[in-house]
């Protein structure tokens, strides 16, 4: 076993003089001798091979160029769900999620309540410093009254809060087995400190389950003092606030029901989800580079229920389905009832780059609001197709566009199912662009039927039809 801690620090220049060793904390900042205590606990366990650390957006979000353990990021707040999928993918990991007080008691506050009340066993290491400090000094959940901060320059009031308690707060809950609160600001705190840190990795090797450590530390910087300063802010400041102690350590309970390690085997996924490992039929000939040279980037919008969310993955199924990379990227806002939400879809020759498609080669508007907003969206040469049955004022296209109204509500109530007026859309898609082969999207649309083998002739009518008032239209 290698040190935990890496020999040398890539963060700046590459490594090279003396920010070979220099992390980029400030001066008399906590996070250094928090890291040094969890890397000696993890040095001394002899755990280095199973850990995996989770660091979240903020000061922290660096500590995968200090410790050479597995390391993932996540989003901000968003720790103890990565932690617990890791966990539960490898339960023979030992997973530490490491976060700070904007981090954790702000944004992420319903995933550590969530996941503390779970009571998976994973480690969660929180430095409560009483401040964003990353972002540039703003009021923190942990933040005292009366404390100075960049969004509270008059000192944080009983308008804002009072300061959350966090570690109380976990121990309240049933799901954490330990649950501590100690600090920096001497040697004695600091030998408590790394004791806990080192007792909640162990809990979580021997299997019992969810261990909390929180850290009162240091920020030199946005409190404008000293190091020392600082450690006696903490000291007769914080304390009084953040009583330091034992919280809860509970001894006698059944371990956490751990999972068996999962199967990965591709084979045994294919049996679960009841696919087929046969290769789909394929009918294109060559890339549609009539609409893109290697990435036809889709926008499909609508009101919640008309169906452009499948839509749109029909689509990427079909573009899988010939080989190509294909991606669907659903957006559901609070306007998707009577308004707008819509579904970003690209296909792309080899890879795509980026699954947005804020300009888009192809709008598929099923309403006004959908055909409103993204209509100016569209790429010169892109073609725009709309819901005559709905849309009664359309504005004029981007220069270059093509427009091309179908009533597809209108013809789907026709059939005897609106609901079909998706696939009615798909069917005057691929006859005004050409973007797939029709066999190729009657075979997505067959294989997501495959269960509701009723359905299929009604929905290649509905196909049919859409086609048909393209062509009658182009006529």
């Amino acid at each position: 076993m290698t040190d935990v801690f890496y020999e040398h620090f890539e963060r700046h220049a590459h490594g090279e003089g003396l920010k070979d060793h220099a992390t980029h904390y400030c001066a008399g900042c906590g996070h250094g001798l928090v890291h040094r205590y969890l890397s000696d606990a993890i040095q001394s366990l002899g755990i280095q091979d199973r850990t995996v650390a989770v660091s979240p957006v903020g000061c922290s979000v660096f500590m995968y160029y200090y410790l050479d353990v597995g390391n993932t990021q996540a989003a901000h707040g968003r720790a103890p769900a990565v932690a617990v999928g890791h966990k539960l993918a490898n339960p023979n990991a030992i997973v530490v999620a490491y976060q700070g007080d904007g981090d954790l008691a702000s944004i992420g506050l319903a995933e550590i309540v969530s996941t503390a009340q779970l009571g998976v066993p994973i480690s969660v290491v929180f430095v409560n410093n009483a401040i964003y400090g990353m972002t540039g000094g703003q009021m923190a959940p942990t933040s005292l009254l009366g404390q100075n901060t960049t969004t509270s320059p008059g000192g944080r009031s009983l308008r804002t809060g009072t300061p959350l308690r966090m570690a109380e707060l976990i121990a309240g809950l049933d799901g954490p087995v330990y649950v501590e609160r100690v600090a920096l600001y001497d040697s004695k705190r600091r030998v408590q400190a790394a004791k806990a840190i080192e007792k909640a990795l162990r809990i979580q090797m021997e299997g019992r389950g969810f261990a909390f450590v929180e850290v009162l530390a240091e920020c030199p910087t946005h409190l404008g003092l000293t190091p020392v300063e600082a450690e006696c802010w903490v000291r007769d400041s914080m304390v009084p606030v953040f009583p330091l102690g034992l919280k809860k350590d509970v001894r006698e309970r059944e371990n956490w029901p751990l999972p068996t390690q999962p199967c990965f085997d591709p084979s045994r996924v294919v049996e679960v989800l009841g696919a087929t490992s046969e290769p789909a039929p394929r009918f294109c000939e060559s890339f549609p580079r009539h609409l893109a040279e290697t990435d036809v980037a889709l926008k499909l919008a609508g009101a919640g229920g008309d169906g452009a969310q499948t839509a749109a993955m029909l689509i990427t199924r079909a573009g899988i389905n010939e080989g190509f990379d294909a991606t669907h990227i659903p957006s559901y806002g609070p306007e998707s009832r009577g308004g707008t939400s819509y579904a970003d879809v690209h296909i792309a020759e080899h890879e795509v780059i980026s699954p947005a498609a804020p300009e888009p080669h192809v709008l598929l508007a099923f309403n006004a609001p959908s055909l409103a907003k993204f209509g100016s969206s569209v790429v010169r040469g892109g073609t725009i197709l709309y819901d005559q049955t709905v849309v009664a004022d359309v504005p004029p296209p981007p220069e270059g566009v093509q427009l091309v109204g179908v009533p597809f509500t209108e013809i789907a109530r026709d059939l005897g199912r609106v609901v079909v007026k998706n696939v009615v859309a798909l069917g005057a898609l691929q006859a005004a662009t050409g973007v797939l082969p029709e066999e190729t999207l009657l075979t997505a649309i067959r294989q997501a039927l495959h269960h509701k083998c009723a359905m299929i002739p009604l929905n290649e009518e509905a196909f049919a039809c859409g086609q048909r008032a393209v062509r009658e239209r182009a006529s």
